[in-house]
């Protein structure tokens, strides 16, 4: 009964208010930052790369190494959470409901929503609050700092928090066992047990931990999946102008024998590009807020790009191995069976253990980062350590072991029930606040026309909302 009126309530959230409001959000904020995505691409390259070769630490004004987030750490542990299974399934999926055409659905969606993670993350920087080692922020804070409204602060921590922290972690330990077992044929408990120790020896450690181990995880496992399509794309590269003209072809309901209706291909291919992105959501704001950088631009350029390397990078990958293996139209292959088969096609036997693995790092690293956000919003609700400790053994170890087990379709409607609602709070917030991100962007691009090569940003410079600003002194 539960779980029927769950599917319910899903299918109206996200098969039409959500899309219409993630897809408007991005479109409004395009016009409104003039492009932000696309003029400052350079930009968003040069600081993440100089980030990547900053040391997390610094010394305080007693001369004492501090420890702190940097932007790079920050952005790895957003990409963590955002590159997982659905970059492996979710992609075939939609191959298959939508066609080819999908695929580029799922980008127009990426470069529109990437202008939305920009206003996001910039927003959780300017409200972020001050703690010993780094800072804490996402949309409950800038809800309450920024809204004033407490109670919807506190709507969207517990939801995020169900939904990342348990649900979604539930599922992708359900996803790495079910892999290891197909592949190797593991005992899934087992498996789960293993995760489920690794993933607490980390979380207790807390961001820091967290920062580090994506910061490996995540270059590691996005570079070995672009390096491996791109050596079967360049095997295949004859076939690439026939790839790219069916996935045009079918976008536009030029083949529909292939693509099904225009309407089916345009909306999976946005559902999905939304669902894999997370712009929007109010997810990768949360880890955004840890970096300490000079100016909240910074970040807000950094996770910008997060976007871009989830659909634009691995999505493609995955998308580029399915249609050249040409097994998109076959009957009863779906999801992460569709890029095994297609991967197995391209390079032997060998292609359903490179998934295994795979999958093995792109969902351990969703784990992780996926904890963080649940960490952030209990935080947010309480000062107590023992409702953390509860959090970090529920999520870093109960659910891991009890998902290797589940039957998921609850705790799939669950999971979408909970990120609908987080999302609509999120939503309504950044387009009420919108307008301090694009001050900040208007000062950040003032100073540069000025030749500061390293804008910053003092609380000074909004007095109107100076005192909810804590961590900009």
């Amino acid at each position: 009964m539960i779980n029927e009126l769950l599917t319910q309530i899903n299918g109206i959230l996200w098969g039409y208010i959500l899309i219409a409001a993630l897809i408007g959000c991005g479109l409004w904020f395009t016009w409104k930052t003039k492009g932000v995505q696309f003029r400052m691409v350079g930009e968003m390259f040069r600081l993440l790369t100089d980030s990547a070769t900053t040391d997390a630490s610094r010394m305080n004004d007693k001369g004492e190494k501090r420890k702190y987030i940097s932007s790079f750490q920050a952005f790895a542990v957003s990409v963590a959470t955002r590159v997982g299974t659905g970059n492996l399934a979710g992609v075939a999926t939609a191959i298959t409901l939508g066609g080819p055409g999908a695929i580029f659905w799922m980008w127009v969606i990426a470069l529109l929503g990437s202008a939305t993670a920009f206003i996001e993350s910039t927003l959780a920087q300017l409200f972020k609050q001050p703690q010993k080692d780094s800072f804490i922020g996402g949309p409950a804070y800038y809800i309450q700092k920024g809204l004033h409204c407490r109670w919807m602060a506190i709507l969207f921590a517990v939801f995020i928090t169900i939904n990342f922290g348990l649900s979604n972690n539930s599922i992708q330990s359900n996803t790495i066992c079910s892999a290891m077992q197909e592949a190797f044929g593991w005992n899934p408990l087992l498996v789960g047990v293993v995760i489920a120790a690794l993933a607490l020896s980390i979380v207790f450690g807390g961001i820091h931990r967290i920062a580090r181990i994506s910061s490996v995880l995540v270059p590691l496992m996005a570079i070995g999946y672009f390096i491996l399509s791109m050596v079967i794309v360049i095997m295949n590269i004859q076939l690439i102008p026939q790839v790219m003209k069916v996935i045009f072809a079918s976008a536009f309901g030029l083949e529909q024998g292939i693509s099904g209706a225009i309407g089916a291909t345009i909306m999976s291919g946005v559902k999905r590009g939304l669902f894999s992105n997370e712009a929007g959501e109010g997810s990768a704001p949360n880890v955004a807020a840890t970096a300490t950088t000079s100016h909240p631009v910074k970040q807000g350029l950094i996770q910008a790009l997060g976007v871009f390397t989830d659909t634009l990078l691995v999505c493609s990958c995955t998308a580029f191995i399915i249609l050249i293996s040409g097994l998109y139209n076959t009957p009863g292959l779906d999801g992460i069976q569709l890029s095994q088969a297609a991967l197995t096609a391209e390079i032997g036997p060998f292609g359903k253990y490179f998934i295994a693995l795979a999958i093995l790092l792109f969902a351990f690293s969703s784990i992780i980062g996926n904890y963080y956000y649940g960490e952030a919003n209990i935080r947010f609700m309480t000062s107590k350590k023992y409702v953390l400790t509860i959090y970090r053994i529920l999520s870093g170890g109960v659910v891991l072991i009890l998902g290797a087990m589940a039957s998921l379709e609850m705790v799939w409607n669950v999971g979408d029930f909970s990120m609908g609602l987080q999302t609509a709070c999120n939503v309504a917030a950044i387009i009420i606040l919108g307008k301090y991100a694009f001050r900040l962007l208007d000062d950040y691009r003032s100073q540069k026309r000025q030749g500061i090569k390293e804008p910053v940003f003092h609380r000074s410079k909004m007095p109107e909302i100076e005192k909810d600003i804590e961590g900009w002194d």
